[in-house]
């Protein structure tokens, strides 16, 4: 399967004080850092080859994930350097460990969804970046996608619509030429990608969990105990 770079390399900022000490990567889940749970996902999903994007505090991360062996994937690291590039740099700036196409995923989401099939439905269109979608219906954070028929029609973090029913998951897949723009994070790359109609989209029914909240960490460690 194509291997997942995960955007671990935010400053973490609705979790402090919590996270002054550490990054959101290394955060307690049921007793363990929230990176291994996520890791151990991907692998039981059937990927193999993870690079992990990091900034903050990277280097915790890096020391507790090793070459990744202890979770039964190879890992590589990508560091921002002295200045955040902001999710789309970072990925942008670790393509040189990156094949032709790969997955992006949220480094504060753990999504068990079918990476499989997502990979599947990438390949079979034409289009150079993939979002997966989530009918969420306001429920679990603000919808921002507005999606029928098998495609999306708009997409606004900022400017929502009632239209706006589904919400972006955390999980996109992507061929590389997709970086080819300046856009910093990934949320004005994906609206330059729909502008240019170089953006397809496919509905997961698997709820997402995140850690970038107090609320989400206990979900997740609920979710994870059952």
């Amino acid at each position: 399967m194509l291997p997942v770079a995960i955007l671990a390399g935010g400053l973490a900022t609705r979790l402090h004080p919590r996270t002054h000490q550490f990054p959101k990567a290394m955060v307690e889940i049921n007793g363990e850092p929230f990176v291994a749970h996520q890791l151990r996902l991907l692998r039981d999903r059937g990927i193999e080859r993870v690079v992990l994007c990091l900034g903050y505090m990277g280097g915790m991360v890096q020391e507790f994930v090793g070459d990744g062996a202890q979770f039964g994937l190879q890992v590589a690291c990508s560091y921002d350097g002295p200045v955040l590039l902001g999710t789309a740099g970072a990925v942008r700036n670790a393509l040189p460990l990156l094949p032709e196409s790969f997955f992006v995923l949220y480094g504060d989401s753990y999504l068990p969804c079918d990476y499989a099939a997502i990979e599947r439905a990438f390949q079979q269109n034409s289009k150079p970046a993939l979002m997966t979608v989530f009918p969420n219906r306001d429920q679990w954070d603000r919808s921002n996608v507005e999606f029928a028929n098998g495609k999306i029609l708009a997409y606004d973090k900022k400017f929502r619509t009632a239209r706006m029913q589904h919400i972006d998951y955390g999980l996109g897949v992507f061929h590389s030429s997709a970086f080819c723009s300046s856009a910093a994070d990934l949320a004005g790359l994906y609206q330059e990608l729909l502008a240019r109609g170089q953006l397809t989209g496919v509905e997961v029914a698997e709820r997402f969990y995140e850690i970038g909240s107090f609320e989400g960490i206990r979900e997740l460690s609920e979710f994870l105990k059952s």
